[in-house]
């Protein structure tokens, strides 16, 4: 440690190579959360994250969509209200996320952020997001954009997630819905499949070492004079 004069030595660990390539002992099927950023009656995010379900099922998947009818604002209500409640567990309950927004006057929806922000990056000792995988699309009403997903993505790294590299932007989404509902085939279709197995599969890799991949030497070194100082309190 010659070389690094101000690391702290019992809290720099070598890279724990069998940590990183352990075979999985977590044979149960991947569990991820969908959010949808719009309330209207014929909701084409809503529409794209139940195809997007489809797809994730398909993969072997278990899937929830959150409704956000009837979320507070953030701050108007207290943490204890019903919905709120709900999107938390589903949070903690979930190994991954896909958020699916609409684009509106060129960002996210209101809802679409109101449920990212009702998600605290701790709760007590437990940070529902840290970790997880994330997966990231939108729709648009005209020529496709992705000032949105580009939003998503800030807020995902924000809230310690690891966001996959693929990504959705539906335009014109409008023309891309048949009368049942259902997404026609076409490359915008085809990306979507293409972000909901590269998720699946980042999250199967990813999900039995997330909490050795997020371990961080600067919260170890933290870790570390709290308790000399306790120590020192005592003494």
């Amino acid at each position: 440690m010659t070389d690094l004069p101000n690391i702290h030595a019992d809290s720099l660990y070598a890279i724990d190579e069998e940590a990183l390539f352990k075979t999985p002992d977590n044979a149960s099927p991947v569990k991820i959360l969908l959010l949808y950023g719009s309330l209207r009656e014929r909701s084409f995010s809503r529409l794209l994250s139940e195809e997007a379900q489809r797809l994730l099922q398909h993969f072997g998947a278990e899937t929830r969509i959150f409704d956000p009818r009837g979320l507070p604002l953030p701050d108007a209500e207290e943490p204890d209200h019903p919905k709120v409640v709900e999107l938390r567990e589903l949070a903690q309950w979930c190994d991954g996320m896909v958020w699916c927004s609409p684009e509106r006057h060129g960002a996210m929806t209101g809802i679409m952020k109101a449920q990212i922000d009702w998600i605290p990056l701790s709760i007590g000792a437990v940070r529902p997001t840290q970790g997880k995988t994330l997966a990231v699309m939108q729709v648009s009403g005209g020529s496709q954009s992705f000032n949105a997903v580009n939003q998503l993505r800030v807020l995902g790294r924000w809230m310690r997630m690891f966001t996959i590299p693929n990504q959705s932007s539906v335009a014109k989404a409008w023309l891309e819905f048949d009368d049942n509902d259902r997404m026609k085939p076409s490359a915008y279709y085809n990306r979507v499949v293409d972000v909901m197995e590269e998720l699946v599969k980042f999250t199967l890799l990813l999900r039995d070492r997330k909490d050795y991949l997020v371990d961080r030497y600067s919260e170890r070194v933290e870790s570390a004079e709290q308790l000399k100082q306790r120590v020192s309190q005592r003494n």
